[in-house]
């Protein structure tokens, strides 16, 4: 009986090291959405005050194709994405959605002077409850809908160049269809 009593912090930390091993070389970005496949949520952000473009809801992402991006002045991976998601717009002409995630007013206006503009509606999501609907983790996060208003695909955390060339743009060819 004592032997077992002394093996069983060891099995149970060999246990719990095996499950870490395992994991370690996860891609964190590959998080399955319950939302993929469905529509957006109903939803309705107003515009970011002081900011020269609207705020949107449900409704706006019908009709063609948009991308939607989280993001906060206060988030450093969401300033390393910017360039991109500008070469994205610069590229596609897709339509991009920004979810400002729980920021100040003056703080997203500063952030988007800053770094530029390249949403065509950016909705304030002071309290988070918008977020919290589409299933965000934490911010970027980054979601293609379709004309339908469906959302087609989900990319976690920063843009790179890789998931734009082999994930974000193959599914945005696939629903221009």
């Amino acid at each position: 009986m004592r032997y077992v009593l002394f093996a069983l912090p060891l099995i149970l930390l060999v246990a719990l090291v095996s499950v870490f091993a395992f994991s370690i070389d996860r891609d964190s970005s590959l998080v399955r959405s319950v939302l993929i496949d469905k529509p957006v949520p109903q939803f309705a952000l107003p515009p970011v005050e002081g900011l020269d473009v609207p705020g949107f809801e449900t409704a706006s992402l019908t009709g063609e194709p948009t991308l939607v991006n989280v993001f906060a002045s206060w988030c450093i991976p969401c300033r390393d994405e910017h360039p991109l998601l500008e070469a994205i717009k610069a590229e596609t002409g897709v339509r991009l959605f920004g979810i400002n995630h729980s920021d100040a007013p003056e703080n997203a206006r500063a952030f988007l002077a800053e770094l530029g503009n390249p949403y065509d509606a950016v909705g304030a999501d002071r309290d988070r409850r918008v977020s919290i609907d589409w299933g965000v983790y934490g911010v970027p996060e980054t979601f293609l809908v379709d004309a339908k208003g469906v959302i087609v695909y989900k990319h976690v955390g920063p843009l790179s160049p890789q998931a734009i060339e082999t994930e974000l743009l193959p599914a945005l060819e696939r629903i221009k269809g």
